[in-house]
């Protein structure tokens, strides 16, 4: 099972469970846990490969890496802890295995909080996919995925992001860096049909307003699927949480509350 924490709410009865990006960990949600662990029962996790997630001994002879076995290691944690629904948040890449977990098992998801979401890659974006399938194998991992934050994340005021997640994915290994990547052949068959598709399931996309690879098309998601909602938050990269994590705490747990 992948390692998680949680903050348990002395009288809550709801959960908010959090999921990071590719090479970060559960450690980017330092600046939500006080704030929503006033108000609910809180579960971070570190995803396979990540943080203290170490590589499982039978991942080093399975190398096919899958959205959906990423996804059941997510239900494999809340199923241990009896957790029957939960309000999910998800940062960039986690927010596609939020919304893979709510098509896969739409009773257990009560609400998605998506943050710097990843929904459809414009031509740049495939193109630095494309720079990464090529230089995978040979380019030291860290220097791609400097290179790869730096282009998602530019300005000055995303650099406290930028080398957050760039800190992070320091812990990875490169043999995990490449499975991870692998993921990218899958990508746009799934996003596409998660554009397509309306899971009328309660969503918050709160994207920074500097988040150019990634803010058009969930723009474009929102005025078509009913229960979607857009924030955008000023002054704001693609790391939400982190950049403008004020707002970020404020405007999210409001909109929980507005569920109730």
């Amino acid at each position: 099972m992948i390692n998680y924490s949680t903050y348990l709410h002395k009288t809550a009865t709801e959960w908010v469970t959090f999921v990071h990006g590719a090479g970060g960990s559960s450690s980017i949600w330092f600046k939500q846990i006080r704030s929503f662990g006033a108000q609910f029962n809180v579960l971070v996790l570190d995803l396979r490969g990540h943080g203290n997630s170490k590589p499982a001994l039978k991942d080093a002879f399975n190398s096919k890496y899958t959205f959906d076995s990423i996804t059941n290691d997510i239900v494999e944690v809340i199923d241990h802890l009896k957790i029957e629904k939960s309000h999910f948040v998800g940062i960039s890449l986690g927010t596609i295995l939020i919304r893979n977990l709510a098509e896969k098992h739409p009773e257990r998801v009560q609400s998605m909080i998506m943050g710097g979401a990843i929904m459809k890659l414009n031509f740049r974006s495939q193109v630095l996919i494309k720079l990464g399938v090529v230089f995978k194998s040979v380019v030291p991992y860290m220097l791609l995925y400097k290179f790869f934050a730096f282009i998602i994340m530019p300005r000055k005021n995303h650099k406290k992001s930028r080398s957050l997640f760039v800190n992070e994915a320091k812990k990875l290994y490169q043999k995990e860096f490449v499975r991870w990547f692998k993921l990218t052949s899958e990508i746009n068959p799934l996003l596409r049909f998660f554009r397509a598709k309306d899971i009328k399931i309660p969503t918050l996309y709160v994207m920074g307003e500097q988040d150019h690879l990634f803010l058009p098309s969930i723009r474009n998601i929102v005025a078509k699927h009913i229960k979607s909602t857009l924030l955008v938050i000023e002054d704001c990269g693609h790391v939400v949480n982190v950049d403008q994590s004020e707002t970020f705490n404020i405007q999210s747990i409001k909109f929980i509350n507005s569920l109730a």
